[in-house]
């Protein structure tokens, strides 16, 4: 389960990238869950579901759909508690140790505990689309999909710190280097989160100081 320092240091950081984007998101009118909807299909394809033709489940490409789903979820959740970080922390953890494994929706009532991760994501996808995020369904998949809670973190953090390095060093500009030793940025992180204990309390700022360690000077 995402403890109360990881729950609070993807928050915070969430909310520092989307005040990258719009300094006033909060009230942009931004459709995270309509995004995270798109994304749920999206897992839905890398998975594979066709019984007309022969399909691979591409793994690591659901997982990643499911990075961003967490992104999009976490921006509707902090807009719904007025960008109290730390009130949305309390409720995702109170959701979390709910251990909630049904749902009503539509009138119907869905035991995705039980449920295949296919039928999950079409699930999540029409949640999404009702505006409704459920966290339980959502780590449910996350599990299904080969993925525990600090993968899910590890990922997210990596992911999100890289964006915050790229905006940092000139991305917009133009001016940013993507290939640091003939190796492309992403291959860096992964070195980087390697090397770093996820238990860490400033494990953000290790990873953005990991980073910062690498690129080069000039």
């Amino acid at each position: 389960m995402l403890s109360q320092i990881q729950l609070n240091t993807m928050l915070s950081l969430q909310d520092g990238m989307n005040k990258k984007v719009n300094p006033d998101w909060l009230n942009a009118g931004y459709e995270y869950l309509r995004a995270a909807m798109i994304e749920s299909v999206e897992g839905i394809e890398h998975h594979g579901w066709k019984w007309w033709k022969a399909q691979k489940k591409d793994l690591p490409q659901l997982q990643m759909e499911l990075v961003d789903i967490w992104h999009f979820a976490l921006s509707a959740i902090i807009i719904e508690f007025d960008g109290d970080i730390e009130k949305s922390a309390e409720t995702i953890a109170e959701q979390l140790s709910s251990n909630q494994t049904t749902l009503t929706f539509d009138g119907k009532e869905y035991s995705f505990g039980e449920q295949d991760i296919l039928d999950n994501l079409e699930l999540m996808a029409g949640l999404c689309a009702a505006k409704r995020f459920v966290v339980p369904l959502f780590i449910k998949i996350v599990v299904q999909a080969e993925m525990t809670s600090d993968e899910l973190y590890r990922q997210y953090v990596g992911k999100n710190v890289l964006n915050f390095f790229r905006q940092d060093h000139g991305y917009k500009e133009g001016t940013y280097i993507k290939i640091w030793n003939e190796r492309e940025d992403n291959e860096h992180l992964v070195e980087v989160l390697d090397a770093l204990d996820i238990n860490l309390s400033d494990y953000s700022e290790q990873v953005y100081k990991g980073l910062t360690l690498r690129y080069p000077a000039n």
